[in-house]
């Protein structure tokens, strides 16, 4: 019944906007939202990245960060780039919820003719170097972008990773883990504000009415998997969190990582995840491969810290 309610309204504005096809907004107004929790090692390179890409602020629900994050979002928040910051206490596991208010705020507050609701490890890159650009050239009320997951370097600011990796359709030729970041990715999709009803669980899709859909040029650089242990610690946080929350569905991979770790053996499974065990073979089989695409456009730009 809330749900209803809540949609509701979404529902009636979408049908009184419904006989006015989408018109194309040259330059259009596009917000980015972030739901971010310790992302201090990778936070800054994707403000900076997305700012430069075109983004016209941010808003980022922060839930219970203990490391630098939150001193990163004030410093952003002073300079103008990110338009508010929710702080979320909740140990619960409510992404869908925090996001869609995330979107709701992007659209009704700031007027957004454009949403992209992205991850602190997702770099989203336009070809035509300006994501303004690639959406205001749709027609569409959704675009569907398309997603590559890089292979993570040690000691390296993910703007230095320079390895692409490529689906596996044999998994287990190269003992992987199940949730091994040669899986296919199943891409996400960028919004317009006109039609909005709501996101789903991960962004990889959102109900609009009416529902038009184009697949788009902008494609994701997903920086999934950090180093070993960023990973760790990542997986750990996220499956205790998952514990607590009431509802068993999402967060599949974390369920599995936490119960290994509980194991023991969440570092040996990094090694499955990253495909260690066989990567001369993975190369060989053109599985990994070089693209500098996002290091070329942090060297070009000089984005640089704003410290």
């Amino acid at each position: 019944m809330n749900i209803v309610l809540k949609v509701l309204p979404r529902i009636l504005r979408a049908f009184a906007a419904w006989p006015f096809a989408p018109r194309r907004v040259e330059q259009p107004r596009v917000v980015m939202t972030l739901l971010v929790k310790n992302e201090a090692d990778k936070l800054e390179q994707n403000l900076l990245f997305h700012h430069e890409m075109g983004v016209d602020g941010f808003i980022v629900t922060d839930n219970n960060s203990s490391d630098s994050t939150p001193d990163i979002l004030r410093r952003y928040k002073e300079r103008g780039w990110v338009l508010d910051i929710i702080d979320e206490p909740s140990t619960g596991y409510e992404q869908k919820m925090w996001v869609d208010r995330m979107a709701m705020m992007a659209i009704d507050k700031y007027k957004a003719d454009w949403v992209i609701n992205a991850d602190a490890d997702e770099l989203w890159y336009a070809p035509s170097g300006s994501l303004k650009t690639d959406l205001g050239q749709c027609s569409k009320r959704i675009m569907r972008c398309t997603s590559h997951c890089m292979m993570p370097e040690e000691n390296k600011p993910l703007s230095e990773w320079t390895t692409r990796v490529e689906p596996v359709a044999e998994a287990a030729r190269y003992d992987l883990s199940p949730y091994s970041i040669f899986q296919p990715q199943r891409g996400k999709v960028a919004h317009r504000a006109d039609g909005y009803l709501h996101i789903a669980m991960g962004n990889h899709k959102v109900a609009m009415l009416p529902r038009t859909i184009v697949q788009g040029p902008i494609r994701i650089y997903h920086y999934s998997v950090g180093t070993r242990q960023v990973f760790i610690d990542k997986m750990v946080q996220g499956g205790r969190e998952l514990e607590k929350h009431s509802s068993k569905h999402g967060g599949r991979h974390w369920r599995y990582f936490y119960e290994l770790w509980k194991q023991g053996r969440l570092s040996e499974e990094y090694d499955r995840v990253i495909g260690l065990n066989h990567r001369e073979q993975l190369i060989a089989d053109g599985l990994l491969v070089e693209d500098t695409t996002i290091r070329d456009y942090f060297l070009k730009h000089n984005l640089r810290s704003c410290d």
